[in-house]
């Protein structure tokens, strides 16, 4: 009966750890959304980006950065906070590191590029290019901003038209070409090797190293001319 009436107890608290974990981040939004809103008008960065960014980079409001020194965003700088020693800069308000974080990608030459190239609807797009511009050390920071936008839904406040459609993302197209591009250079270079030449093989000849000076390789030479091991007689003929 007690053993029932813990694991009961114990399920009710992680049931409201979570909840409230979930109210926090919600509640975080309805707070944020307004400003984030604001700025998405008169920058046209993505109102979805700008809260995933801030919740990614604060906790949703709660590290200590955030509650100490009013930065939602990580961004660094010196601070007159007694409180903590950190290498973070302070604000006065949480609206003025929403502010800062816009003015870091309109005058920071690797992201005021992205305001030419993307759109205020293209989260996806932003995340990406903010990445790649150094924002975070990461891989995976642009996945996870990404992650948090859509599993909260708030691309619902980049105020996208109904017909938009997002931006397709070219990076496979680019690695396939490259792959058939290397297949048709080794395609090429396999023709050229076995275009019918012969060469009879003299005292100190190696397998390996006639393969490298004809652009190909023992491998190939071994299927080409039936060979069961790569060892050589004077006086053999090799077929290229």
């Amino acid at each position: 009966m007690i053993k029932h009436l813990l694991l009961t107890w114990l399920s009710i608290i992680l049931l409201g750890t979570t909840t409230a974990q979930s109210q926090t981040i919600q509640d975080y939004v309805e707070e944020h959304t307004d400003h984030a809103q604001e700025l998405m008008r008169a920058h046209e960065v993505p109102a979805s980006v700008i809260l995933a960014v801030a919740i990614h980079e604060s906790a949703a409001g709660k590290s200590k950065i955030a509650r100490h020194l009013n930065n939602h965003f990580g961004i660094k700088g010196s601070n007159t906070n007694t409180e903590i020693n950190s290498s973070y800069r302070d604000y006065e308000d949480v609206d003025d590191s929403y502010n800062n974080f816009v003015e870091v990608l309109e005058n920071n030459s690797s992201f005021s590029k992205l305001f030419n190239s993307h759109d205020q609807y293209d989260y996806a797009g932003w995340a990406r290019g903010i990445a790649r511009g150094g924002y975070a050390s990461s891989r995976t920071w642009a996945s996870q901003v990404i992650a948090i936008i859509n599993k909260y839904e708030l691309y619902q406040y980049d105020n996208r038209p109904e017909d938009y459609v997002a931006p397709v993302v070219k990076v496979a197209a680019v690695k396939k070409r490259h792959y058939y591009s290397s297949r048709k250079k080794n395609r090429s270079a396999v023709k050229h090797a076995s275009s019918g030449r012969t060469y009879t093989v003299k005292r100190g000849d190696n397998l390996n190293r006639l393969a490298e000076s004809h652009g190909t390789t023992a491998k190939f030479l071994m299927r080409k001319n039936g060979l069961k091991r790569s060892a050589l007689q004077p006086g053999q003929k090799i077929r290229f």
